[in-house]
């Protein structure tokens, strides 16, 4: 049977149901570093302005590698290439905690971060291709197994920490069972014949809309990259946690996403692409500063969910209104926003590093708060 036949039987909803399981084990595995940021941090003896320049490599990874995924998607076909970059990705997990000095920990970062960009597009892509076949938005509930994933990471990385386990044990059953997910998923993925031809010709220079676009995802993946790496020192530093209960204000931060992901696509629907983006960042600058201000550790804890709740569907509806680009095909518009956006993840660690040094964690975490502002400001970017 011809690829075009094969795509014409397909069946949407056992498409739909494993691009979202992909996205649960893409999450899944990048959260389970979360947890151990602390613990490898005191192991090595790194300072936080030291530990910024080391995070940033995971930035580094991931936006070298996303130009790379349209051409790769276009050669190869986006189930290949995100299931390919998620078995490397869940691969590299374990070495992370393996790393012994800073030099070594900041390569290994590099390489978690670039299979991660390159199965983040293209499983973005392989996405925007299944919600194609069917009737209504799915992009923010496939994007809410992503935040599922997170929960299930960091929890279940915490919960190894905590019993006593060293880091490599609690890091490897974790890749382990992201590798297996994502290789039960790919009888049901769509077929090469999904991916548009011409879509993904290669990196191009984001302008006009897309920058917008792209310069919100970059506030917007900060803020998530803050809670990554810097949630679990925050409860530790500033408020006084055990560093092996230091991953449940990233658990606290990803339940709140799952839920608000889950529950995005209705909400999108009934109140549209820009209401929901400004309500989201102003929710989220909100938790920021609650989180910052208020001194008790409980308080930073709902300040975290709220960060979850708002930040959840912005990049989801990046995605969404790159796909609907009209003078750019979906996967190379996707590809340039995830490239713009994820400097977020490349410069915001090092930034708060700095920052955290100089005038203190608080100051510097409160400040993403602020840019959130810009972003609701900015929210008719993404009308339809």
């Amino acid at each position: 049977m011809s690829p075009e036949a094969i795509l014409t039987h397909a069946e949407p909803r056992a498409a739909q149901r494993a691009i979202r399981l992909v996205f649960l084990a893409n999450g899944t595995i990048f959260a389970a570093w979360a947890p151990l940021v602390p613990v490898v941090r005191e192991r090595l003896g790194l300072a936080e302005g030291t530990l910024g320049l080391i995070l940033l490599a995971l930035g580094a990874g991931g936006i070298l590698a996303m130009p790379l995924a349209g051409g790769l998607v276009a050669r190869h076909g986006s189930r290949a290439v995100s299931v390919t970059a998620g078995l490397g990705f869940a691969a590299m997990l374990p070495l992370l905690p393996l790393a012994p000095s800073g030099l070594s920990l900041a390569l290994a970062l590099f390489l978690f971060g670039a299979t991660g960009g390159l199965m983040d597009v293209s499983m973005n892509a392989h996405a925007v291709a299944v919600e194609a076949r069917g009737r209504r938005p799915i992009m923010s509930s496939i994007h809410g197994l992503f935040s599922l994933g997170g929960l299930l990471g960091a929890g279940a990385t915490t919960g190894l920490l905590a019993i006593g386990l060293p880091p490599l044990l609690t890091a490897l059953p974790v890749a382990l069972a992201g590798a297996l997910l994502l290789l039960a998923q790919v009888p049901a993925l769509l077929p090469r014949a999904a991916d548009r031809p011409g879509e993904g010709h290669g990196f191009v220079l984001p302008r006009g809309p897309v920058v917008g676009l792209g310069l919100i995802g970059v506030v917007a993946l900060m803020a998530e990259g803050s809670m990554i790496d810097w949630s679990g020192i925050f409860l530790a530093q500033e408020r006084g946690q055990a560093l092996r209960l230091a991953g449940l204000g990233f658990a606290a931060f990803s339940v709140a996403m799952a839920v608000a992901r889950l529950a995005g696509d209705a909400v999108n629907q009934r109140l549209g692409p820009v209401a929901m983006l400004r309500g989201g960042a102003l929710l989220a600058a909100a938790g920021f500063l609650a989180a910052t201000l208020l001194p008790w550790a409980w308080a930073t804890l709902a300040g975290f969910i709220l960060i979850g709740l708002g930040l959840a569907n912005m990049v989801p509806l990046l995605m969404s209104a790159a796909g609907r680009m009209q003078d750019v095909a979906p996967g190379t518009a996707i590809a340039a926003v995830a490239t713009l956006g994820y400097s977020g993840l490349l410069g915001g660690p090092a930034v708060i590093g700095f920052i955290a040094q100089a005038a203190g964690l608080p100051v510097a975490l409160g400040g993403i708060g602020l840019l959130l502002l810009g972003v609701a400001a900015a929210a008719g970017l993404v009308r339809r």
